[in-house]
């Protein structure tokens, strides 16, 4: 170390006299010690922040918070060609056979601290102190708050990154929940006081008011439950729920399908959705630059009849397991329907269209298939044409991802309601709202079970119709492995098919491991979190 510390001053000595060689011009006409001076460069920046929302792929890899959620969980398979090794590193997160070389693991971890670097130069580069200014770092404190929400869903306690990280700060030690909880409350509590409560068709994407109270709400209903059912944290849960509702800005879509299908976005049930965009031009060369939904492709139906009216082939992964199917009760067709497409459906929509079968299964994983394929992020035909400023046609394909809709707000809020020191009447009322309008288009009152109805028809209590709700209102939009940790039910007798029976390591499992690429430069940050964290 000695002799190359001597090279480098040498180095730098024989060229002093050279001021020339040091007195270059900025290769850009700005740096980020010029910049965050207007508020268009801090709005510019603010943008950046919100970039890393709508990353479907990153740093070579396919990283969908969706399908985490469904192929981790028992709701969904990998899926993918024949071979069983297609996207290796997703056939291991769903099998819980990864180790911390999986090559998913970075790319989840650095699309997080991405995001949070780029809120944190909005919040701490500028000092501009307008409105507009003040409202763009409130939008950033809400940014911030949910990547490090999402680090926690994935890793556990994380590091807390509140502020410009230097090449000295590289190894951070994780925090403990408690301290990760109180960091991501305090942001939001502190975005809400300035965020507007209403946004215009030109801000469409952007957080509101509404949009953070009910992130709020469902991090103070993930902390409750993991952290005793804490009834205090649940009624925080549902104060900050409440207000949303309360607010009247939000409505359940008539027609279910509606909320899926081809070119619909941002509908009054949107609290908080990823904005996909067709308008540039996506190649393999720049998985950060997409703008499309890349798992729309990935996720078609492989070895679709190419005669098939409405759906074009796809590459066949987030297959849906037959206990998803069959989750369903024999009333709540419209919302299976919509999530889960069944071969035989299939088959009736090709019949006399010269197709030997609607689905050729040999080109199919078949240890993954179950005989189902994903239909709420359906590869329509529609997207045919669809780069219309050239690029893979497969990475240009548009719809919004839904983060937090409307109906997942109505059924935390009947949760924190029943698990707190709420009303169970109250609790109700919010979940019949979704019943009816899972019974179909119209107005269906009288016709459709009520949720006392179903308990008593089923010997269910309230929390077993809660799982039952959120699992079929939510199918196949990645919420299911999330709601499986925080409450405890992720456990290796939920998981005991041939290829995950073994596998799942209590305790463990529910968190995936740092990479090794991570624990290499900063060893401080351990594989896994320490039990004592979650405190």
């Amino acid at each position: 170390m000695k002799l190359s510390k001597v090279i480098i001053v040498a180095l730098l000595l024989s060229s002093a006299c050279k001021e020339e060689i040091l007195e270059v011009d900025p290769v850009t006409e700005y740096l980020s010690d010029n910049f965050y001076q207007t508020e268009e460069q801090v709005f510019s920046a603010l943008i950046a922040a919100y970039d890393p929302v709508a990353w479907s792929m990153a740093y070579g890899q396919w990283i969908s918070p969706v399908m985490f959620g469904e192929i981790r969980s028992d709701n969904s398979n990998a899926g993918g060609d024949p071979s069983d090794s297609d996207q290796p590193a997703w056939q291991e997160l769903d099998d819980f056979r990864e180790t911390n070389t999986n090559t998913i693991l970075q790319p989840i971890y650095e699309r997080n601290y991405t995001g949070i670097f780029r809120a944190n130069l909005v919040i701490l580069k500028t000092d501009l102190t307008t409105a507009n200014v003040q409202r763009f770092q409130a939008e950033a404190k809400f940014l911030r708050a949910y990547y490090h929400f999402e680090l926690f869903r994935h890793f556990g306690p994380s590091p807390i990154i509140d502020r410009i990280l230097t090449p000295d700060d590289i190894n951070e030690s994780r925090n403990t929940m408690t301290e990760m909880m109180d960091f991501i409350t305090t942001d939001l509590k502190e975005a809400i006081d300035v965020l507007p409560s209403t946004l215009s068709d030109s801000e469409t994407g952007r957080a509101s008011r509404a949009t953070a109270q009910a992130l709020l709400g469902k991090v103070y209903l993930y902390w409750a439950d993991l952290d005793n059912d804490d009834a205090a944290k649940f009624d925080l849960a549902a104060q900050y729920l409440g207000e949303v509702v309360n607010s009247g800005q939000f409505q359940l879509v008539d027609d279910y399908n509606e909320l899926f299908a081809y070119g619909s976005k941002n509908t009054v049930e949107s609290v908080f959705e990823a904005q996909h965009s067709n308008l540039w031009s996506s190649d393999w060369g720049w998985f950060e630059g997409i703008e499309g939904n890349g798992i729309v492709q990935l996720c078609g139906i492989r070895g679709l009849c190419e005669s098939h009216p409405d759906y074009a082939p796809g590459w066949g992964f987030m297959m849906p397991t037959a206990g998803l199917y069959d989750h369903f009760l024999s009333d709540d067709t419209y919302r299976r329907d919509a999530a889960v497409l069944s071969v035989a459906s299939l088959e009736s929509d090709v019949a006399g269209m010269g197709c030997a079968t609607a689905v050729d299964v040999t080109q199919l994983n078949p240890n993954d298939f179950e005989g189902y394929f994903q239909g709420k992020y359906a590869n329509y035909l529609a997207y045919n044409g669809n780069n219309v400023n050239g690029g893979d046609p497969n990475l240009t394909k548009d719809p919004n991802t839904h983060i937090i809709r409307y109906a997942d707000v109505l059924l935390m809020l009947a949760e924190s309601l029943h698990r707190g020191s709420g009303s169970d009447t109250e609790a109700l009322t919010h979940i019949d709202m979704v019943r009816e309008r899972a019974a179909g288009p119209g107005d269906n009152t009288g016709s459709f079970t009520t949720g006392q109805q179903l308990m008593t028809q089923q010997g269910w209590n309230l929390q077993d119709l809660i799982w039952y709700e959120r699992r079929a209102e939510l199918a196949g939009e990645g919420d299911r492995w999330y709601d499986l940790v925080r409450s405890g039910r992720a456990t290796s007798s939920l998981f005991t098919d041939a290829l995950r029976s073994g596998n799942f390591v209590d305790g463990q499992s529910t968190w995936i491991p740092v990479s090794l690429d991570e624990t290499t430069v900063a060893p401080s940050i351990t594989t896994y979190p320490e039990s004592n964290l979650f405190q």
